[in-house]
């Protein structure tokens, strides 16, 4: 790469001062290639240098563009084909996001389970008098201690061998675990419980596989397979992964209900007690032959269509001559990212105490909303409703997360803040808040505590884990914080064992504050960012020459607290950036064009070009591309419609 020419002082003056043989049309495609008017002005000045008035103005402008351009596609799509928005759905969001849903539905189930085996195996799970205490505590730990190994195993083997790998690997011990729990049994019922145990231990450590690998596949799928231009990643990324993250809702919606109508089923149409031994066994062991047919057809589709999942991360080992696990990569992340892997963890860790907290106890919140109710169905009936509110806060995460103006880093901290203040309200007038006359404020606290609790960390954890850190890394780096949250979790496990609900009160919403503290001081605002420019800007790390990046991807807005205080945001140029930039991509596509005449001589090393350079698979908004038929410049219009290759 040649070197800046401090002395221009236009973008438009180093285009012509580097490259007098540029064309018009050439020139024009490299200025929407380079500035894209979603993130720049017509005067080329970057949305995040804009003075606040203007910053509101230009992002709602650009916002207002978008949403009606996708209504407008939408209504296209509807024309077409009534039933496309929904296949879209499913192709996009329920797919991909199917092993999270996994989790969300047998999480959900272990809290439940345990209240229905409490009412039909009285002796064992509620009187301790047949089965060991310590076992029937061991299920749920157990099952976080599996999420925990996989977490940070898988992320390992998702860097060293491959996503698609380690996606398979999931669904396989997933089936597996969910085969075990749907047959466990034992000589006697503490016998049965240890088996029940191990095998949410096995199923635990496969759904703990799929939190860094959706994330990441999820993430580099889109954008580096060329699915996505980058205009689509820089505006819908975050809602994109976060509706993938969305199924878990959805899986502790469907887990409830299925509970509730398998209930009526085998218990003679009635949720009311007392429920046999026979129908309890009925509703739990079916309630886990359901999950178990979708991990088999998951299992299928991960095989069949997911061939591409490694694409992304083969083609930056390939790049940097990598084989086999990126240990540089991992040095060099310690080295510069430290900071953002304990925002990234400890922020997870922090939620974690809320989130599996609620979700593990929930009966126990449950019996002071509804004191006087002795039925296991009307305690399913609240839970049910909670795992609606829940879901709503999800959407809510969708809406809002890809906004400029509020994004991902003010969402954790303002959901961070807002379940501290539900939590530490009823800590502190507990007695006033659960007596009949103010139950109602309380019911009101839990549910927005559930609401905001997704509408702020628990979807920004899961995508921020994979969105900061560098491609090569990227599935340890988001398996290490998931991993680490699960240590919340299992805090929260333990240690609500041993106290009562007012004080689990008194102990949750110091996290909140912790929460706080660690997001705004190190981690980084990846709003509106593009990911390539990231990976940019690491490729300038990797090679040392940290002080030779000006772009973007170190403006202080895309920098943490910590990190702009150490420096980090100093070498920022945009005019500097732009010349780098236009030298980078046109000589790229001069190699590009090279080989593109040569095309038919070796189809494949022309396409392995463009995967590994500029345009790594992907579309761009606006381009221009020589004629294979007019070798002497003749440019035709590259819209998004159109794949490169």
């Amino acid at each position: 790469m040649a070197d800046s020419d401090p002395g221009s002082s236009t973008p438009e003056m180093a285009a012509k001062h580097d490259f007098p043989d540029m064309t018009a049309g050439e020139k024009e495609g490299f200025t929407r290639l380079l500035r894209p008017d979603d993130s720049y002005t017509p005067e080329g000045v970057y949305w995040a240098d804009l003075p606040m008035g203007q910053r509101v103005k230009f992002v709602t402008s650009v916002d207002r563009k978008e949403t009606s351009r996708q209504f407008s596609e939408l209504w296209a799509d509807i024309k077409a084909d009534p039933l496309s928005p929904i296949r879209d759905y499913v192709h996009n969001s329920i797919i991909p996001g199917f092993g999270i849903g996994l989790e969300g539905y047998v999480l959900l189930s272990i809290g439940n389970i345990s209240t229905l085996f409490e009412k039909s195996f009285e002796s064992c799970w509620d009187k301790y008098e047949i089965c060991n205490a310590d076992w029937i505590d061991a299920i749920t730990y157990l099952e976080i201690i599996g999420i925990i190994f996989g977490q940070v195993t898988v992320g390992f083997v998702g860097d060293w061998i491959g996503r698609r790998w380690g996606l398979l690997q999931d669904a396989w011990i997933m089936f597996l675990g969910l085969v075990m729990l749907t047959c466990a049994w034992g000589v006697t019922q503490n016998g049965w419980v240890i088996c029940y145990a191990w095998s949410l231990f096995i199923y635990g450590f496969g759904v703990g596989g799929e939190y860094p690998m959706t994330a990441t596949s999820g993430m580099e799928n889109a954008v580096g397979s060329g699915k996505l231009s980058t205009r689509e990643d820089r505006l819908h990324r975050g809602a994109k992964i976060v509706s993938i993250f969305s199924m878990q809702g959805w899986g502790q919606v469907i887990n409830q209900g299925a509970l509730m109508i398998l209930l009526l089923i085998f218990n003679a149409g009635s949720g009311l007690e007392p429920i046999s031994q026979t129908n309890a066994q009925w509703t739990y062991r079916i309630s886990f032959v359901i999950p178990m047919i979708g991990t088999f057809w998951l299992i299928y589709y991960r095989a069949y269509h997911m061939k591409a999942a490694s694409k992304q991360l083969a083609a930056t080992k390939k790049r940097s001559s990598v084989t086999g696990y990126d240990t540089q990569s991992l040095s060099l992340t310690f080295k510069y990212f430290t900071p953002r892997l304990l925002a990234t963890a400890g922020g997870w860790f922090a939620n974690d105490i809320f989130f599996y907290g609620a979700k593990l106890f929930s009966s126990d919140f449950i019996a002071v909303i509804s004191p006087d109710s002795k039925s296991i169905f009307t305690s399913w009936e609240w839970s049910f409703i909670n795992c609606v509110v829940t879901l709503a806060g999800y959407y809510a995460a969708i809406l809002f997360v890809d906004n400029k103006l509020y994004g991902r880093k003010w969402m954790q901290i303002m959901g961070f803040l807002l379940c501290f203040i539900v939590y530490v309200v009823p800590a502190f007038k507990y007695k006033y808040y659960t007596e009949a006359a103010h139950i109602h404020s309380f019911q009101a606290m839990y549910f927005l505590g559930s609401f905001f609790n997704q509408f702020g960390p628990n979807c920004i954890t899961f995508l921020v884990a994979a969105e900061v850190f560098p491609t090569p890394i990227r599935a340890t780096a988001h398996g290490i914080s998931a991993g680490c949250g699960k240590l919340g979790a299992l805090v929260a496990a333990v240690l609500f064992n041993y106290i009562d609900t007012q004080t689990k009160f008194y102990f949750v919403p110091w996290f909140g504050l912790l929460g706080m503290f660690l997001t705004y001081f190190f981690l980084p605002d990846t709003t509106g960012l593009d990911l390539k420019e990231q990976e940019r800007r690491w490729r300038y790390l990797r090679d040392g020459r940290e002080h030779e990046y000006h772009g973007v991807a170190v403006h202080p807005k895309h920098l943490s607290v910590w990190e702009r205080f150490r420096g980090a945001g100093k070498y920022y140029d945009p005019e500097l950036d732009y010349q780098q930039r236009l030298q980078e991509y046109r000589s790229e596509w001069e190699t590009i064009m090279s080989r593109r005449n040569e095309e038919t001589k070796n189809d494949e090393d022309f396409e392995v070009l463009v995967d590994e350079h500029l345009f790594e698979g992907s579309v761009h908004d606006y381009f221009y591309r020589t004629t294979s038929s007019n070798k002497g410049g003749t440019v035709e219009k590259f819209t998004e419609s159109e794949t490169f290759h």
